[in-house]
């Protein structure tokens, strides 16, 4: 409940997707062709609709066609993106352009030490560091490097330092699996202790006051990725240093406690905070971001019986919670959408009668953390980062940021004074700050200086009207002296789920794309957060059609303005965001030289089925319910393929361990679009086989992703620096 993250699903920014009238290129090699997808029809009726699935045996990983069709697609992937002249010295360009900037992802305060998760000018993971003080030298504390092996890389998934500094808890998983394995780690001598708990994939840790013990989430035993029941039923534990896990004691857990209502696809966190008396039980019903919250008195948790109390259910919009004092602070979006923080008492909390500690305004309020001289509270105002301290006494203040920017992540610590966060910008690197009470802000050198000059590059923010008169934020971000004449290529992206807001972060690989004279786009379409709850429900079940429209209408506004025309856009959509450009290919292909299917969720009638689909249910539906299966029928961008269409080049990715979105969504889509489509343009599957979604990925992964994806558009959109030899058109 101390730490704030602004959670960049788009990870590592490295993808794009493009447009539609560029003229019909052909391989002379015609030798190089993709697999054809076995056809072994489905038919089936629900709620009075019939349903026909060509590509269903893919769901089953074991069935043997399913590996040597994915390998099939990533060889014709490779072999076409190879043939592309450019892509080389464009990646090569990328690699010098990301080596040269660090980027910090997390830090923490702890017992005088200051910890920070870095990846240095050059490296390729990211790694744990710690240092005395804000000026103390940074020491290396734990490399995921040090546990590859030849055939696979590993990568830090999560870390928590103890109140007092003492220990590090960490999670660490191969190849981008998220299959976390939570160990223990000595500050001082960099010792890890005896004891290794897998299945932690979530973790949320969270330590004791006295740094002896930890809370965290732990999947149920015998579970593994694939199975549709892989998340549910997990349990908080507490467990304590330099003992078995085979002795730790349950928590919080589905049929546990009487006094706590839980189902299979709720997730149970605990969170103590140093100072408090009081313990909090926080419940995820899957992704959904209300909790239900639970309180008990630290000593009984401490002991291992914890005594639950209710204090919030999921109708009281409740997304965020601190103690100070000897009271609570709420973060709730009930009658305010864009959230009020309330202040209960921790001990009998009610947020029917809490007080408003910081009222509803203009700003939606995204985050609360609790320091020694009072809270510190993010928000987010007409896009750009604000933050503001609240003393004891209930006065607020906002402190003066070095610069307009977004803030990834800001910290507190209980235990001391101010607040510390990440600020950075479109074309803006990171630095890190440091916030007082009085308002005042000081930059760091605890982010490391990138070795680069951005003062070539700009950004624009405007909002966009849909076409139902909602004003939609838009952002741009370019070179200076880009010509706004409808010759350069745009990379469009949006998002648009859980009502996550994609944020103005500095991301180097786009750099080199507005070099080559393209650029860069975020529309900030509804389902995201940017401007409240209302504006996610907006894009949720059977509003969902607004996030792609309103992407949609973005890219007729860059088209009209002149920033790119047909046959220059790129649109691309990742994860969820799959929904939203699996769609819009659906919708208007016309609009579209290239789409970029990224990780992404294309086939929402079947992705309730697979490992990560029931925690997904509360944000998109279930087939289940008549009304919710309309909603889905409408965001299946996979059952509105068409046979016959002239549909944009397309890209399709995955990641093998993929543990969010399954290998068979890009699978069927890439088969049908190549079955479907009469344009001619060509429709590739890139498969990483030693990654997962994305978060865990590499740095050249992340670089080599890009370069194929930029390469892969100016191809189509007719630069004639990465036009192959002997094409017709």
């Amino acid at each position: 409940m101390h730490t704030v993250d602004r959670r960049r699903l788009l990870a590592g920014g490295s993808a794009l997707g493009l447009a539609a009238a560029a003229p019909r290129f052909a391989f002379a090699d015609e030798a190089v062709k993709p697999p054809v997808a076995t056809v072994r029809m489905v038919t089936e009726t629900m709620h009075g609709v019939t349903i026909t699935d060509p590509y269903r045996w893919m769901e089953n990983r074991a069935d043997p066609e399913w590996m040597p069709y994915l390998l099939g697609q990533n060889t014709y992937a490779r072999a076409v993106l190879a043939k592309i002249p450019g892509r080389e010295a464009l990646a090569a360009k990328l690699g010098a352009v990301t080596g040269k900037v660090p980027a910090i992802s997390n830090l923490q305060p702890a017992g005088g030490k200051i910890f920070t998760e870095v990846r240095p000018a050059g490296a390729n993971t990211f790694k744990l560091y710690v240092r005395d003080g804000v000026h103390g030298t940074d020491r290396l504390l734990f490399d995921p490097d040090a546990l590859a092996t030849a055939d696979s890389h590993y990568s830090l998934d999560y870390w928590v330092a103890s109140p007092d500094g003492r220990y590090v808890a960490l999670g660490s998983s191969p190849a981008g699996s998220e299959n976390s394995v939570l160990t223990f780690m000595e500050t001082a001598t960099g010792k890890s202790l005896p004891e290794k708990i897998d299945r932690a994939q979530f973790g949320g840790v969270s330590w004791t006051p006295d740094g002896q013990a930890v809370f965290f989430n732990r999947l149920k035993e015998g579970t593994k990725h694939g199975d549709i029941d892989h998340y549910m039923d997990s349990v908080a534990w507490l467990h304590r240093l330099n003992t078995d896990p085979a002795s730790d004691v349950k928590m919080l857990a589905k049929g546990l406690d009487p006094a706590v209502s839980m189902n299979d696809i709720d997730t149970p966190f605990i969170v103590a905070q140093a100072g408090a008396q009081v313990v909090g039980g926080a419940v995820q019903n899957g992704v959904q971001n209300e909790i239900e919250l639970y309180g008990s008195p630290l000593a009984a948790a401490e002991a291992g019986k914890p005594v639950w109390t209710k204090a919030t259910v999921r109708e009281d919009g409740v997304t965020g919670a601190a103690f100070f004092g000897d009271d609570i602070y709420l973060l709730s979006h009930k009658g305010a959408p864009r959230f009020q923080l309330l202040k209960t008492p921790a001990a009998t909390p009610n947020p029917a009668t809490a007080a408003v500690a910081i009222a509803e305004s203009a700003a939606v309020l995204k985050g609360v953390g609790a320091a020694k001289d009072g809270l510190y509270v993010l928000a987010l105002d007409a896009g750009l980062a604000k933050v503001m301290h609240l003393s004891p006494a209930g006065h607020a203040t906002t402190l003066r940021l070095p610069y307009p920017g977004a803030i990834s992540t800001m910290v507190t610590d209980p235990l001391a004074d101010g607040c510390w966060f990440v600020l950075d910008g479109w074309v803006r690197p990171q630095v890190v700050c440091f916030g007082r009470a009085d308002g005042t802000v000081t930059l760091t050198d605890i982010a490391p200086k990138p070795n680069i000059d951005v003062s070539r590059y700009d950004s624009r923010e405007v909002t966009v009207k849909a076409r139902d008169g909602t004003m939609v934020p838009l952002s741009i971000v370019y070179a200076k002296g880009t010509k706004q004449d409808g010759s350069a290529p745009l990379y469009l992206t949006a998002y648009g789920a859980y009502g996550i807001d994609v944020d103005p972060g500095f991301g180097p690989r786009i750099l080199p794309w507005l070099d080559l004279g393209g650029v860069y786009a975020v529309a900030h379409v509804r389902g995201g957060g940017e401007l409240g709850e209302g504006w996610h429900t907006a894009g949720q079940k059977l509003t969902k059609p607004n996030t792609w429209r309103d992407c949609i209408d973005c890219a007729e506004y860059l088209i009209a303005q002149r920033w790119t025309s047909r046959g220059k856009l790129a649109v691309e959509g990742t994860s969820a965001g799959g929904i939203m450009i699996s769609r819009f290919l659906t919708e208007r292909p016309d609009l579209l030289a290239v789409a970029i299917v990224r990780v992404g969720d294309s086939n929402a009638l079947r992705a309730e089925f697979m490992e990560a689909g029931p925690a997904n249910v509360p944000e998109f539906g279930t087939i289940m319910n008549p009304t919710e299966f309309k909603g889905l029928m409408e965001m299946d961008g996979l059952s509105h393929v068409k046979d016959g269409v002239s549909y944009p080049a397309v890209m399709t990715t995955t990641g093998v361990n993929d543990p969010r979105v399954a290998p068979w969504e890009a699978g069927k889509l890439t088969a049908r679009l190549q079955a479907a489509t009469a344009s001619g343009k060509p429709v590739i599957m890139r498969v990483e086989m030693d990654a997962g979604h994305g978060l865990g990925s590499t740095r050249k992964q992340r670089d080599d992703e890009s370069a194929d994806t930029y390469a892969y558009i100016l191809w189509q959109t007719g630069d004639p620096r990465f036009q192959p030899k002997g094409r017709e058109g």
